[in-house]
């Protein structure tokens, strides 16, 4: 830790030189946006893996499609959900069948939007062929637990057309929370014509097809996704923009400058302990938000035999400094978290957290250390661990800081960085040993936090937790129609898994970015959707 702070001087001189020249050179680097247009730079973290709704897992990935991709809900501008495709709906008395009324629509290639569109779109992303990493959300249908796990074809998933514009689904128990869930881009639907031409193929430029406000026309790797406005769309007369370039922009320092000399109009994240440098130096560019998202430190107990031992898990999560990382780290409002859930989350119950949260640090150290000799480590056979994270500067503070506190009770850990979407695969494949990830909530309930912990998961589920106690408790909440009861079913299920140590939740997350005051619409909210459709720049 120390020694990163005294690497830091030359390093910061170095960024310093080449963020100057960057901003002298930025504003010839911006595009020309033709006369009389509306162009929007966008920073946007990391390169997309994919562009498709069913396959796509990252923040980065997800803000892009949804500005191709149109589910039957959608969000406005302060992130709450609206109709989209659907103009309207209803629900039966039961809460089990739901009938969407689709407005007129047409695929960015003039062929119309229909009912039948998003029946093969859910068994698309149902089906095991597909490898979905988010079908369990689509599970709340009819049959799709059992179609995503081969048993059911995926013709019986409780999805049908009941017309051209209308879409019936029946769910396995009340859902809600639908409106919510069905405006994330696992309920995306998908071009049948277009898929069933080109297969995997289909989301290359020049093929990909979207029902969103804005068309694909260029993805450069390593450079920018370009996307314009779809002319077919049918709010079309009320977007504003007509271009938008989304930069991947993993170093966050020379993506300030870039925003500062005007190459960029925004970017969706900046170093955190820098936010008081930026306030001075960029009024009115700084954005935070209180989020509905959590870091957590994910166990893979199949990679390391170890950390099947509750003991050593219990004694690594304990000695995370959480108020150091966030407080002298971080530094731009993010909470030292003890429990998965985010209190600010809509229908939870708060006081669930650690059994030993309330203990002093040295305390805890302590009881780390009898843990550790009581699972059998100790300076004549030390706990060997690598943790893993991306390639980002803040990330590699937070992962030298995990590192120092393990060595401090005696765990020597190999830090391990690579690219963003590099690192998703290797979580998802589980090749890790311990592993830093972010989680947002698709829909704002606690249910959307939990799901990733059941054990019909699949790739999302990091941790690998499997507790068939857990998965009774969630499927007690499904079924439970009183919002109180609930969520008291929902506390009992993560205090569960939080007494397992099934992961090390280390902070609830901030929204951050730097946003240009030219760049109108873009509206904070806990949900961080900023929907390209709702945005403007000044002339």
């Amino acid at each position: 830790m120390h020694a990163t702070r005294r690497r830091g001087g030359r390093a910061l001189g170095l960024l310093a030189a080449l963020a100057l020249l960057s901003a002298c050179q930025g504003k010839d680097q911006r595009p020309a946006c033709p006369a009389g247009q509306a162009c929007l730079e966008y920073g946007n973290d990391a390169e997309p893996s994919t562009l498709d709704p069913h396959l796509a897992t990252s923040t980065q990935e997800l803000r892009l499609i949804g500005d191709l991709f149109m589910g039957l809900t959608t969000e406005d501008a302060q992130g709450r959900p609206m109709p989209g495709m659907a103009e309207r709906w209803e629900t039966s008395p039961d809460g089990l069948t739901w009938t969407f009324h689709l407005r007129p629509a047409r695929w960015s290639d003039g062929q119309p939007v229909t009912a039948e569109d998003f029946v093969f779109a859910l068994r698309r992303v149902l089906d095991p062929k597909t490898g979905s990493p988010s079908a369990f959300l689509a599970q709340v249908i009819r049959n799709g637990r059992a179609i995503s796990e081969g048993e059911l074809a995926p013709a019986a998933l409780g999805a049908r057309a009941l017309g051209p514009q209308t879409l019936e689904l029946t769910l396995e128990h009340p859902a809600p929370y639908l409106p919510q869930l069905a405006s994330h881009a696992s309920f995306y639907p998908v071009p049948r014509h277009v898929v069933a031409r080109f297969g995997d193929g289909w989301i290359q430029p020049g093929r990909l097809v979207g029902n969103g406000p804005f068309r694909l026309q260029a993805w450069r790797l390593g450079d920018k996704v370009t996307a314009v406005k779809n002319p077919l769309f049918f709010d079309a007369a009320n977007v504003c923009l007509d271009r938008i370039n989304y930069y991947p922009t993993v170093d966050l320092v020379s993506a300030e400058r870039r925003v500062m000399s005007g190459e960029l109009d925004l970017n969706t994240n900046f170093q955190s302990n820098r936010i008081e440098r930026l306030k001075r130096e960029m009024p009115g560019f700084v954005r935070t938000h209180v989020s509905l998202a959590t870091t957590y430190i994910a166990f893979n107990q199949d990679g390391l035999p170890a950390l099947k031992d509750i003991r050593v898990r219990r004694a690594l999560s304990m000695v995370v400094d959480r108020e150091f990382i966030t407080a002298k780290l971080l530094r731009a409002g993010q909470a030292p978290a003890y429990s998965f859930v985010p209190t600010v989350t809509a229908n939870y119950v708060p006081g669930v957290h650690s059994g030993w949260a309330g203990q002093s640090y040295a305390a805890r150290q302590a009881q780390a250390r009898q843990l550790l000799t009581q699972a059998g480590y100790g300076p004549d056979r030390p706990l060997r661990i690598e943790i893993k994270g991306s390639n980002n500067p803040e990330m590699g503070l937070m992962l030298e800081a995990v590192q120092a506190d393990w060595q401090a009770i005696g765990v020597q850990a190999r830090i391990a960085q690579a690219e963003h979407a590099v690192t998703l695969a290797a979580y998802r494949n589980r090749d890790f040993q311990v592993g830093v990830a972010n989680w947002y909530a698709d829909f704002n309930d606690p249910v959307s936090f939990l799901g990733i912990l059941r054990s019909d998961t699949g790739t999302q589920n990091y941790t690998g937790y499997r507790n068939p106690a857990f998965d009774r408790l969630l499927e007690a909440a499904d079924a439970e129609a009183d919002l109180g009861r609930r969520a008291r079913l929902l506390g009992q299920a993560e205090q569960l898994m939080l007494d397992e140590e099934a992961m090390i939740p280390v902070f609830f997350i901030v929204n951050r970015g730097l946003v240009s005051p030219k760049v109108t619409g873009w509206v904070d909210n806990a949900e961080n959707f900023h929907r390209a459709r709702w945005v403007c720049l000044k002339r």
